[in-house]
């Protein structure tokens, strides 16, 4: 089961996060998006700038979304993609 905050996310369409990078904070639009696994779609938040893999899964488990940059993807403690279908 998802959040209300991860609905109203997803229901917005993106979101602007405040990250760490390059040893410095940064706001970035992380957009809505739905990745095809089989005949299903799962559905994440998606940057497309370089985020370390620490601040990737911080922002997955503080979300309860999955979270993908450029480099890497990461899902919320004990989820994966099938917690995240039809979304």
């Amino acid at each position: 089961m998802i959040s209300e905050y991860a609905r109203s996310i997803i229901k917005n369409g993106e979101i602007k996060l405040r990250v760490k990078r390059s040893g410095m904070l940064q706001y970035l639009t992380f957009r809505v998006k739905r990745i095809e696994i089989g005949n299903e779609k799962f559905t994440e938040l998606h940057a497309d700038r370089l985020v370390d893999m620490s601040e990737v899964s911080r922002l997955a488990d503080e979300i309860g979304l999955p979270v993908e940059s450029q480099n890497c993807r990461a899902f919320p403690k004990g989820k994966g993609a099938k917690d995240f279908v039809n979304i």
